[in-house]
């Protein structure tokens, strides 16, 4: 199925800006379905005037849906949809008519209104509803419809969606999650069940139709609200806001509605008259505002659960920095005990010992600054290189090519010790007479496999070189094999060094 920019782009004349006016409808029009129990259906003129293309379709989670298969992409050639060509022509309304349209299993009743951008009509929009089985007028579907019909109108003249308006936040809100409707006063004419539910639960005793929902919400909440939020709850402005006190946590998404200038102009969803063509901007009087639509959610649990997770990685992260100052206290141990020592070969061990220790309390130590179980590699591994060189002098320098990347704290730390391993092999062994050299450690990821070399200009392998012998190495070989799943091996250089290579998966 074609995209609307795929549609945009190589079947219409739409500028830039045209299209992301139909997006940012697109990205809000689930609400105005919902509210009109109906499929809604863009259509956009063909740019050799041959016909129109649908390009984006939604349909109603309130209600039963009128397209049974997708209709984005289809084609209706010049005087196959007359009424759709009227309005992208001229930009009127068509009142809602019984049908059978393309693409619907039933008869449906479908209402049409232009979409401005600006002075300019850039598509219509199809309102198609069941004709079959339609709902009773009950005091929320009345509601519900009313709203719809008001909206579609301000698609009609170019004033939703409201630009900067809406967040990702909005995305969560359904109007089945909760649906208050205000007057132009800002009191509540008609709350949902869900929507009392959230503010009893928030506090109020009692019914919130007639209350004044700014300042009922201003005593609810115990937080400092933020600048204007008096006037986004009065529904004078739109907005998002969270409404917090120490018994529940509702989000709230406020849509204000604009006075119709007249009550012709065709008809709305479901066969309700549409509003008149309002030409005025959202910073006009006060008086164009017909009231809002609240969307509320009760986000409680959910919060409750992210400050669960929020303390949890707290803790997580303590734990690490604990242990690394732990392993800290071990390595100042060693190093005390080391200097203690008389025999060269036992104070090298307690030194070599200590480099382990430090190793690993490197990873702890960035385990404790993350939000997460991964650590940025890179960045252990070249505090690594600049660490374990110092021993081999002056002349032993460190260069990483290649990024490791992310990797989990439980491969973390057995890469750690053996890369250590590996580089101070290199710096004490491969330059046995304080020469100069490069010690390299070069990294890529291939097909999920991650591969390391460490490679060495110096002396090379000995001709009974055994990897066994070497307690470091023989660490390396069981890190590598037990803990990383992976393959070890050794390459002498043809002009003499030695490179390690370690494979494991990524």
């Amino acid at each position: 199925m074609p995209s609307l920019d795929d549609i945009a782009r190589f079947q219409t004349a739409l500028g830039p800006g045209d299209l992301d006016w139909l997006h940012a409808l697109v990205s809000d029009w689930q609400i105005i379905a919902d509210l009109s129990f109906a499929d809604l259906v863009l259509w956009v003129a063909d740019a050799e005037a041959k016909g129109v293309w649908a390009c984006a379709q939604i349909r109603p989670t309130t209600g039963p849906t009128t397209l049974l298969e997708d209709v984005v992409g289809t084609f209706l050639p010049s005087g196959a949809a007359p009424e759709l060509e009227r309005v992208l022509t001229t930009g009127t309304s068509v009142a809602a008519t019984p049908g059978r349209p393309a693409h619907a299993d039933g008869d449906v009743v479908v209402a049409l209104a232009p979409v401005r951008c600006g002075d300019d009509v850039v598509a219509a929009l199809a309102i198609r509803t069941p004709a079959t089985g339609r709902r009773s007028r009950s005091a929320l579907e009345a509601t519900y419809r009313d709203c719809a019909s008001r909206l579609v109108a301000m698609i009609g003249d170019g004033s939703f969606p409201v630009p900067g308006s809406r967040s990702e936040l909005a995305d969560s809100l359904r109007v089945g999650d909760g649906f208050v409707r205000l007057d132009a006063r800002g009191r509540v004419t008609y709350a949902s069940p869900n929507a009392t539910s959230a503010y009893r639960r928030l506090g109020v005793e009692g019914d919130l139709e007639g209350q004044d929902l700014a300042r009922l919400t201003a005593r609810l909440d115990v937080r400092p609200t933020h600048r204007g939020s008096h006037s986004v709850l009065a529904g004078r402005e739109p907005g998002e806001m969270e409404v917090e006190n120490a018994t529940a946590s509702v989000l709230l998404r406020v849509i204000p509605l604009r006075r119709a200038a007249g009550a012709g102009g065709g008809a709305g969803p479901g066969g309700t008259a549409l509003h008149g063509a309002e030409r005025s901007a959202w910073g006009r009087a006060a008086n164009d505002t017909a009231g809002a639509v609240v969307l509320l959610r009760d986000v409680t649990e959910l919060r409750l659960r992210e400050r669960e997770l929020v303390s949890k990685e707290a803790t997580i992260r303590e734990i690490h920095h604990r242990v690394k100052n732990n392993l800290q206290t071990v390595a100042a141990l060693l190093r005390l005990q080391g200097r203690r020592m008389e025999v060269p070969q036992a104070r090298e061990a307690l030194e070599e010992a200590v480099r382990r220790v430090g190793s690993i309390a490197l990873v702890h130590e960035t385990l404790s600054q993350s939000f997460d179980e991964q650590v940025d590699f890179d960045v252990i591994a070249d505090r690594l290189l600049r660490t374990v060189l110092e021993v081999g002098g002056p002349g032993v320098r460190g260069e990483r090519i290649g990024h490791f990347g992310l990797v989990g704290g439980d491969r973390a730390t057995p890469l750690a010790m053996a890369l250590t391993e590996l580089v101070q092999n290199a710096a004490e062994h491969a330059y046995p007479d304080g020469g100069q050299g490069r010690v390299t450690v070069a990294v890529n990821r291939i097909r999920g496999r991650l591969r390391m070399r460490v490679s060495d200009d110096g002396v090379g392998l000995p001709a009974d070189f055994d990897p066994t012998a070497s307690l470091g190495l023989s660490i390396v070989s069981t890190l590598v094999e037990t803990e990383l799943d992976g393959t070890l091996a050794f390459e002498r250089g043809p002009r003499g060094g030695t490179t390690v290579a370690i494979t494991i998966g990524a």
